[in-house]
């Protein structure tokens, strides 16, 4: 009897199937800060077929295993070559009705050719993010796998890659209780290779993280820079360049860390003058480059100062998304959420409730647009379970590693609307500790809820906030809008609160009057309420209403909302803007 009977028996029969692929898990401590660095990008069309039952997995098809040792041939349950295209970076689900609403693995195959460069070269595999985890596998060896649908991460293919070489990616946007986020959300779950795959070439000892920032003292004239290296040169002297300020240092690298602060005064950045440097490091033969601004974020007492001046967050939240590509924004939907944004009176977004694409920071950065960026720590998670406090912190490290370089993010979150139970307390100021550590430069907050009962702001993280973060939706969740004016004068903050939501749903063109709920009317009408009420409150230093535009959302069933949140200020497409876009964007300018 041959043995591929009983392999066959185990692959169908297996429950544990995934303990083969639990290592290596590529994380934050991978983590390679790419900069802007070349790239060899595997965007394109790719081989795709839905797999629900996990059967690469189970029966492992990236070994292509043809024939038997005779080669007498197998039955395959897979043809990758034949299989139908779809383009990376997408979501599955816009792609065609089949998969709209599929949950589960699918699978990405491609060949790639590949020419080598340079003795000592090292090439690394990059993903811009996989929802929500994903499994790779290039010429039948497993690389690694990777958590959470909205960070990048690597594997490294130095000596893996031929001139011909199959990559197999199994990508799985199964919700489950135990994920971050859980399986009960507001949004919609796309799946997907939603961001960039590419190839990048590095020397044998390489620049992996480098932080350059404006040190927080007031004064807007010191520069820190931090580096940290990889390969068997650990020790040396780097080189810093910032060519328009006339600028060139070295310093010290040892034990592959470097950092030192420099004396620049260099022009602030700001939301009416996004200034930006060329910034250059050099160590060992490589160099890092990346477009730096320098600016510094704080909170004095009951003001949020940006370069020392005390600013009112004129804001809007956003989800990411488009109705034509789910969460695979193209750089021209960017630019018109940016744009749009501008057009209301925007300087602040408020990017809910997931790290969205690093192009977002990036075009900010651009335009003068002030951001605050968020993990998934949504709703009721487990925060009991140490293995989802770790799977939040990775994916906030790896947002941080991310994007502390760009100028525009100014407020890292570590969640949204969680009950302030003991667990959660202690789980979010583990992840608020984190924040501090790894970036002492930016305040920290989250959406909080307001305790319905007093009402009041009354909720214990915000001790270990910078900035509080309030959702409240008086006049539509709440029909009580008394209670508004109530909150405020039963809270007696010391530290800047931000309204991060408010609103009402409103489809767009129906009219009626102003109590009518789901009507343009009704809408305005609260937001004409809480206009009203906000401006008068003084430790209130920012609102990012909800929400920019209308979102898929599978929880939203009534005739009127047809599967999507209605509470966009524009409708889905945002070609319309209902009448509360008006009433924002009057109170908004009127600030300027």
């Amino acid at each position: 009897m041959t043995t591929e009977p009983l392999i066959f028996a185990e692959n169908i029969h297996r429950v544990d199937y995934l303990t083969p692929y639990a290592e290596p898990q590529a994380d934050a401590d991978s983590f390679i800060d790419w900069g802007l660095r070349p790239v060899e990008s595997l965007d394109g069309p790719w081989h795709f077929a839905i797999d629900p039952y996990d059967t690469c997995l189970r029966s492992r098809w990236f070994e292509e295993k043809y024939v038997d040792e005779a080669g007498r041939p197998y039955p395959m349950d897979f043809s990758f070559d034949d299989w139908e295209t779809v383009p990376v970076p997408s979501c599955w689900n816009t792609l065609a009705e089949k998969w709209f609403w599929y949950e589960g693995s699918a699978v990405y195959v491609r060949k790639l050719e590949f020419q080598p460069g340079p003795a000592g070269e090292r090439v690394f595999l990059s993903f811009g993010a996989a929802a929500h985890n994903a499994y790779v596998f290039l010429n039948g060896d497993f690389l690694g796998w990777h958590q959470g649908a909205s960070t990048p991460f690597r594997f490294e293919v130095t000596g893996k890659l031929k001139d011909d070489n199959r990559l197999v990616v199994v990508v799985n946007n199964t919700r489950r209780p135990e994920n971050v986020p859980m399986d009960n959300t507001d949004w919609f779950n796309y799946g997907g290779l939603h961001r960039g795959v590419a190839l990048v070439r590095v020397p044998a000892t390489f620049i992996k993280t480098v932080s350059v920032t404006l040190v927080p003292n007031g004064e807007f004239r010191t520069v820190a820079v931090r580096l940290s290296v990889e390969g068997l040169d650990i020790d040396g002297r780097a080189e810093v360049e910032i060519p328009e300020l006339g600028f060139n240092r070295v310093f010290d690298v040892a034990g592959g860390v470097g950092s030192e602060e420099f004396d620049l005064e260099p022009e602030l950045w700001s939301p009416d003058n996004p200034k930006l440097y060329d910034v250059y490091l050099r160590y060992d033969g490589d160099e890092w480059h990346d477009h730096i601004g320098f600016r510094e974020i704080a909170v004095n007492g009951l003001d949020i100062l940006l370069n020392g001046k005390p600013l009112f967050l004129r804001g809007v939240s956003q989800h990411e998304e488009s109705v034509a590509n789910g969460r695979s924004l193209t750089k021209q939907e960017v630019w018109q959420n940016l744009t749009l944004a501008k057009e209301l009176g925007c300087t602040f977004m408020r990017l809910a409730h997931y790290p969205h694409d690093g192009l977002v920071s990036r075009m900010a950065d651009e335009v003068g647009m002030l951001l605050w960026e968020e993990i998934p720590v949504y709703w009721a998670i487990q925060f009991e379970k140490p293995e989802v406090l770790a799977d939040a912190d990775n994916q906030l490290r790896e947002l941080i590693l991310r994007d502390r370089n760009r100028a525009s993010v100014i407020i890292w979150s570590v969640g949204n609307e969680n009950p302030d139970t003991d667990d959660r307390l202690r789980f979010m100021s583990t992840l608020v500790d984190s924040c501090h550590d790894l970036d002492p430069t930016r305040p920290v907050s989250a959406a909080c809820l307001c305790d319905p009962s007093i009402p009041a702001i009354r909720d214990r993280l915000a001790d270990k906030l910078d900035i509080i973060g309030i959702n409240e939706y008086y006049g539509w969740y709440e029909p009580d809008f008394t209670k508004l004016s109530a909150l405020f004068e039963n809270s007696q903050p010391t530290k800047p609160v931000i309204i991060t939501e408010f609103g009402a749903d409103a489809v767009t063109g129906l009219r009626g009057a102003a109590d009518e709920r789901f009507t343009e009317d009704y809408q305005l009408s609260v937001y004409q309420r809480q206009i009203e009420v906000l401006s008068t409150i003084p430790y209130v230093k920012g609102t990012t209403p909800w929400i920019f535009y209308d979102f898929r959302c599978p929880r939203r069933t009534s005739v009127l909302q047809g599967y999507y949140n209605r509470k966009g200020l524009l409708n889905a497409d945002k070609t319309q803007r209902k009448l509360a876009f008006g009433a924002l964007q009057e109170w908004y300018k009127s600030m300027q």
